[in-house]
């Protein structure tokens, strides 16, 4: 079968070790299942790998891709849950298990035609959601559903900032915060994107950096340096900051005195558990809610769909068919 396969790393030229190659087809273990992949969707996260950030050369190589959506071996159509862990281990939370790994770290991931997960990562796509719509869901939607419900708890009402509109992880914030009743503010340097996000819910979106028209409760931060001092600016005394990624880099200045005079809190999360996936998919069943998604390509388009994630031109998730 065809598989997008990281062979090497470089820092500067990531797509130079990105290959597509014939590999065989997985053979689930005991407690494993075997999943027909509809669709699969791109992260930052497989960039970050063929970068050599936070993924040991060790490793390679290793077929990429965090999403999948798709058929189990009784033809049910699936979302692969894509954390792979022992929810025990985590003290009754997989994502706090030590010992884990999202889909593509230690296992082969979901862009090739086929993959092998622990049956337990299994969740039944509803017939409401597409396969594309399914596939961007696993990592993306579930980060800002725990950033935004589990570590920010917010309720309706609560003025919420998403910096660096246009992403995966931000579209969702956008609209999953409106849905839930937020008054939501978001940034961006593009004039496009900015439209975008007034239309998922947005009560108004500004220039990065620019002022807001009132302090937040809550920022959801996964942009890092550039936008790190205007999330501390814009953000009430007593709020919350969660942090989820830094794209723009992972060292910016803590500003310790605003914090701890402020009395603000710094949260750091990941993607969902098995259980919040679940959730949130009924929270979409009954508000309607969709992902964005960009464009969708073929498997063998792949390098392409990732130079545009590179050039910031993606608003939204891609969405990679590796059937087609």
């Amino acid at each position: 079968m065809l598989a997008a396969t990281a062979l090497s790393q470089n820092a500067t030229d990531p797509l130079s070790g990105l290959v597509l190659r014939e590999v065989p087809k997985p053979e689930p273990t005991p407690g494993w299942s075997l999943v027909r992949v509809v669709a699969s969707s791109l992260n930052m996260h497989d960039l970050w790998t063929l970068r050599g950030v936070g993924h040991p050369p060790e490793r390679l190589p290793i077929v990429l891709g965090c999403d999948a959506a798709g058929y189990d071996e009784d033809g049910n159509p699936v979302i692969v849950y894509p954390v792979i862990a022992d929810a025990d281990a985590g003290m009754g939370d997989e994502t706090l298990d030590p010992g884990r790994a999202l889909l593509s770290e230690q296992h082969d991931g979901a862009f090739a035609e086929y993959l092998t997960v622990p049956t337990c990562n299994l969740v039944p796509k509803p017939d409401w959601l597409s396969f594309d719509e399914a596939a961007c869901l696993p990592v993306a939607w579930t980060t800002a559903y725990r950033m935004l419900f589990t570590q920010a708890r917010i309720t309706a009402g609560d003025r919420v900032l998403v910096q660096g509109a246009g992403g995966g992880v931000a579209s969702a914030a956008i609209k999953l915060a409106a849905a839930a009743g937020a008054v939501v503010y978001a940034t961006s340097r593009s004039e496009t994107k900015r439209a975008e996000a007034l239309s998922w819910g947005a009560r108004a979106v500004v220039g990065t950096g620019e002022r807001l028209p009132e302090r937040v409760d809550v920022v959801v931060e996964t942009v890092g340096e550039a936008t790190w001092a205007h999330s501390m600016k814009c953000l009430r005394p007593g709020g919350t900051i969660v942090i989820a990624g830094a794209t723009s880099g992972a060292n910016p200045p803590a500003d310790l005195n605003r914090i701890f005079y402020l009395q603000q809190r710094i949260l750091g999360s990941t993607g969902c558990t098995r259980s919040e996936l679940v959730a949130m998919l009924k929270m979409m069943d009954a508000t309607g809610l969709r992902p964005v998604i960009d464009r969708t390509l073929p498997l063998s388009e792949i390098h392409k769909g990732f130079q545009l994630m590179i050039d910031g031109t993606l608003t939204g998730k891609l969405v990679i068919h590796p059937n087609a």
